[in-house]
């Protein structure tokens, strides 16, 4: 768990995103608080669980971003899904559980990484043995005629093409390999998900599979990257890694609830549609509340998941979800739409800002992208111009603006190789003339 501070936290999402202070506030204390929890007494954290976080305001202004990286800085498992997902009648049942099974992959994920630098030394070291059986096999003899002569002359052969392996002189050489995979039982089923299945079933079928055995004739370079997958998966115990994954889901796990505005009803659309959300509904609130959730690794307790739910609501209130709902949501921050000024920071300030990424995208074809401050600014104007008088998408605008601008040069790309370009005022009202003349703004909506 990550000790950082809240202002140590906010600083770091400012790095990425610009404006919303309430909104990084708040999901910096959430953070916090997680921290705090786990220096409690036993019995204290029992009655402690996480304060939710409800996020409101339009598309494009960061809440996706704000959750993604607070859960990068903390290395927590993080799974984003969307509330819509779950509205289809007799699926969303089983389905909303399915975040939780999702999460627990993303845990998994995250311990395997982990176990790998661990282990990735003793691996390595295995797979060089396995090399050097390859390459320099025993000569097959009776137990009898076993000669201590002949198994030293193995071991000198053996250390003068380890040396060679080290000094890469047999990079390639070709050797047979065996390589065992386990086909998957979902191509049995057609449209039943692994979810969907039972978890004792699912596991018999698992172990009833046959390896698949394959017999490839590779080199040594390809052979090393594809034995050291192997030795690594076998150096790994599952069970400890299933056992940390549901943990590290359980105590730091953070999911990621969008367009939850969506499902909370109102006054438009039919009475079954209304239907409809309130089920989706009923359904989260145990999720959010704490329940367990089986999973074909275990059984995952949601008690301590942090949940940060996101939407519009445009056409409808908070108030319209269920008041269950809305009281396991007890954090609420309003985000704000993003002004020319704050365009003209995105531009600039982020760390890998989008004009940063396309000057580097340019430059591996040695075309030099260079943008002027007036270019900035009137990049700024238009982005917030065309959010004003169309859709407004927010920071995914810049990309439609930016893509347009950078038309051109992208596709003379090659032809372009050591020149540089200025993008400036001119440039730019150049490029851009169409889009700020014509009344018909659709052609340039994402």
């Amino acid at each position: 768990m990550s000790e950082l501070t809240p202002k140590e936290v906010v600083a770091k999402l400012d790095e990425y995103i610009i404006g919303q202070k309430d909104a990084k506030r708040a999901a910096a204390i959430a953070l916090r608080n997680r921290w705090r929890w786990k220096q409690l007494p036993e019995e204290m954290r029992k009655e402690v669980t996480p304060k939710n976080i409800l996020m409101v305001g339009p598309t494009g202004v960061g809440k996706t971003e704000i959750t993604r990286r607070l859960a990068r800085l903390t290395g927590a498992p993080f799974v984003k899904v969307e509330a819509t997902k779950y509205t289809e009648v007799g699926y969303y049942g089983r389905d909303v559980e399915s975040m939780i099974r999702d999460l627990v992959e993303s845990a998994i994920t995250i311990v395997k990484a982990k176990k790998r630098v661990e282990i990735i030394q003793k691996a390595q070291q295995q797979v060089e043995e396995r090399i050097l059986d390859l390459l320099v096999p025993m000569e097959q003899t009776w137990p009898a005629e076993e000669d201590p002569e002949t198994e030293a002359r193995h071991q000198r052969t053996r250390e003068k093409f380890r040396e060679m392996l080290a000094a890469k002189e047999l990079e390639d050489r070709e050797v047979d390999i065996h390589l065992e995979q386990r086909q998957s039982p979902v191509q049995v089923f057609s449209n039943m998900g692994m979810d969907q299945m039972d978890q004792n079933l699912q596991s018999m079928f698992e172990k009833m599979m046959p390896k698949q055995q394959s017999h490839r004739k590779v080199t040594v370079r390809d052979a090393r990257e594809l034995l050291l997958e192997q030795e690594v998966e076998s150096l790994m115990d599952p069970d400890v890694v299933h056992e940390e994954s549901i943990f590290l889901a359980e105590e730091t796990g953070i999911i990621f609830i969008d367009e939850l505005d969506k499902v909370a009803g109102g006054s438009e659309g039919s009475k079954s549609a209304d239907v409809s959300r309130q089920g989706v509904q009923r359904d989260l609130l145990p999720i959010v509340e704490g329940t367990t959730v089986q999973t074909r690794y275990g059984n995952v307790k949601t008690d301590n998941i942090l949940f940060i739910a996101a939407g519009a609501f445009h056409r409808s209130r908070p108030s319209d979800l269920m008041p269950e709902l809305q009281g396991r949501f007890p954090i609420r921050v309003e985000l704000h739409d993003l002004t020319r000024d704050d365009f003209l920071r995105i531009l600039t300030e982020p760390a890998s800002s989008l004009t940063q990424q396309y000057a580097a995208l340019l430059e591996t074809e040695g075309v030099k992208v260079e943008f002027a401050e007036d270019g900035l600014a009137k990049l700024a104007d238009i982005a917030f111009q065309l959010n004003q008088s169309s859709q407004n998408i927010g920071a995914r605008r810049l990309h439609t603006v930016l893509e347009r601008l950078l038309e051109d040069v992208s596709f003379e790309g090659p032809d372009l190789k050591g020149q540089t370009v200025k993008v400036d005022a001119n440039y730019v009202n150049e490029k851009l003339a169409e889009v700020t003349q014509t009344d018909d703004l659709s052609k340039f909506i994402l």
